[in-house]
């Protein structure tokens, strides 16, 4: 049973649909207090009274029942106090026959989402700056999926500019074919940044006529930069497969070249361009930003522009819902703009454009990646976190089989959680050890948990999980009512684009069973309580699995 479900269509509030107040019913932060809480602020302006008075009206016209014992009203709060052996079965009942689908729902059908994520440059590695908007990106791809969206994960290449003349001057000069196809990505980003330290203005221009001839169709020039693409490729989508990362469409800012031209003739004939200092802007002063650049002095198309043909062609071929931008929020502005130019154009869609902001990434020595080659590589942060992984569970089970499999899932896991557990605009300080600590808020002590819960069932030899009327007792209702918040957990992170929802819920779940499992007998105990410690045990190993399934985590049988 859907108990908020229940509990809403009970409430009748003017003004107020069922939905809404669905959307309102969570966990109380005291367990003592009920089951259910259902805040009443957010009703007053709509009721013009207080929060207090609406809870004990409500209080007072619910209908107490064999489903909900007690409903009592607290400073606002209207509190509910549930059967907890009815709690428990349907609960546990729609784990164990739903399985790796419980917590999806159809809430998206008939919706399509689109997702800007990523987003690599041609002919330049990964560093550690990507690991944010990569895995939250590719968190809310799988979120959004199971919620039943339709959803489109675009990388938007960066693959435009003069950085591929430059690049083209650099293999010319000082390249071998041989040796670049054995280094790849990272001997084409030697060229580059050799280039960029020895470069004088004649290199400078030479470069930029290599990019000309890159417009203009020469074949040499496109021949070599479809190279450099094809090795970067390559590279990436190695590391995209460890970080079970999915993309539907490459269509990158090349893709635009010839859609950026029907973007500038809408704004011209809309009388939204205008002419400063030689260059075509439209004037964002009213609106309390700096005008967004369309067109440089020389004619040269610039990000802005690209972006809004992107934006315009996304809208036109999958009629989006909603289309995210996972970009660091040192672009905030540059999406302010690019929204409001289309606003201003009169589409009225721009209000479904959504910048997902999130924060940096650094080691703890404080390394970032630099333009000048100095550069933390991904590649480099996911074998060092695999490696320590290896140790620390050699250490830990050194007879365990498949040490090698399960060091990469834990390491896999830990890498990408760390980008996950906290808000996402959070700026982020990487530490191993931190990350790959079996106790704390770790993928890895959530890895563990569900390892325990495997053994204790392996163990059993009994999983009919036939507990007859069981009445739990209050530290296995305590997991019942986490096990019950997984769907509202995939709602929120969905509604406020924060994976970090998931990831939190997943650490309090595992909290919450290891409580359960050092304070409860379980294959000691006899009768109804072993049964429904097993299927307790059970419920609480699949929620976990489709928790940190949604965020891209694996998790070993054993650890």
């Amino acid at each position: 049973m859907d108990y908020k479900k229940y509990i809403s269509e009970k409430i009748k509030l003017d003004g107020v649909t069922q939905e809404e107040v669905y959307a309102t019913i969570a966990l109380p932060p005291n367990s003592e207090m009920g089951d259910y809480a259902l805040p009443c602020f957010k009703f007053a302006k709509i009721l013009r009274k207080s929060p207090i008075s609406i809870a004990e009206e409500l209080k007072n016209a619910y209908q107490t029942d064999g489903v909900v014992s007690e409903v009592s009203a607290v400073n606002g709060y209207l509190n509910f106090k549930v059967n907890k052996s009815g709690l428990a079965e349907g609960v546990i009942g729609r784990i164990l026959k739903e399985g790796d689908r419980y917590g999806s729902s159809d809430t998206g059908v008939g919706k399509t989402i689109c997702i800007d994520y990523s987003s690599v440059n041609i002919a330049k590695p990964f560093h550690i700056g990507h690991l944010s908007t990569t895995v939250i990106g590719g968190a809310l791809y799988k979120i959004y999926k199971f919620l039943g969206y339709n959803v489109v994960g675009i990388n938007h290449l960066g693959d435009y500019g003069t950085q591929f003349g430059k690049l083209i001057s650099a293999y010319k000069r000082w390249g071998v074919r041989e040796e670049v196809e054995k280094g790849g990505i990272h001997a084409i980003n030697d060229l580059y940044v050799r280039f960029n330290n020895e470069a004088d203005e004649a290199m400078q221009e030479e470069a930029r006529e290599n990019f000309r001839l890159i417009e203009n169709g020469d074949k040499e020039a496109n021949a070599l930069f479809d190279w450099f693409k094809s090795l970067t490729l390559n590279y990436v989508k190695s590391i995209y497969d460890k970080l079970n990362i999915t993309f539907d469409s490459y269509a990158g800012e090349r893709f635009y070249t010839d859609k950026m031209q029907p973007v500038i003739d809408e704004l011209r004939e809309k009388n939204l361009l205008k002419e400063s200092e030689g260059a075509q802007i439209v004037d964002l002063e009213p609106y309390g930003m700096p005008p967004c650049l369309i067109l440089r002095s020389d004619g040269a198309s610039l990000y802005a522009t690209r972006d809004l043909a992107a934006a315009l062609y996304r809208k036109k071929t999958y009629d989006f819902y909603k289309c995210l931008y996972v970009v660091a929020y040192q672009q905030n502005l540059h999406f302010k703009q690019i929204f409001k130019v289309l606003e201003l154009m009169g589409k009225d869609w721009a209000k479904d454009l959504v910048h997902v902001a999130y924060g940096m990434v650094s080691l703890e020595d404080g390394a970032m990646s630099t333009r000048k080659g100095k550069v933390v590589w991904l590649e480099d942060v996911i074998s060092k976190c695999i490696e320590k992984a290896y140790a620390v569970i050699d250490e830990k089970n050194p007879e365990l089989e498949n040490k090698k499999q399960t060091a990469e899932t834990v390491g896999l896991g830990a890498v990408i959680f760390s980008a996950l557990y906290n808000n996402k605009i959070k700026d982020i300080v990487f530490s191993y050890d931190k990350v790959l600590s079996f106790e704390g808020e770790t993928s890895v002590y959530v890895q563990y948990t569900c390892a325990r819960a495997n053994s204790v069932l392996l163990k059993s030899g009994n999983l009919t999980f036939d507990y007859g009327n069981y009445a739990p007792n209050a530290q296995e209702s305590e997991v019942v009512k986490e096990l019950a918040a997984f769907p509202d957990a995939l709602l929120n992170a969905a509604e406020k684009y924060e994976p970090s929802y998931v990831a939190r819920y997943a650490v309090n779940l595992a909290q919450k069973y290891n409580k359960f499992y050092i304070d409860c007998k379980i294959l000691t105990a006899e009768g109804d309580a072993k049964a429904f410690r097993l299927a307790l045990t059970k419920a609480t190993l699949q929620t976990l699995k489709n928790a940190l399934s949604v965020l891209g985590i694996g998790v070993p049988e054993k650890m």
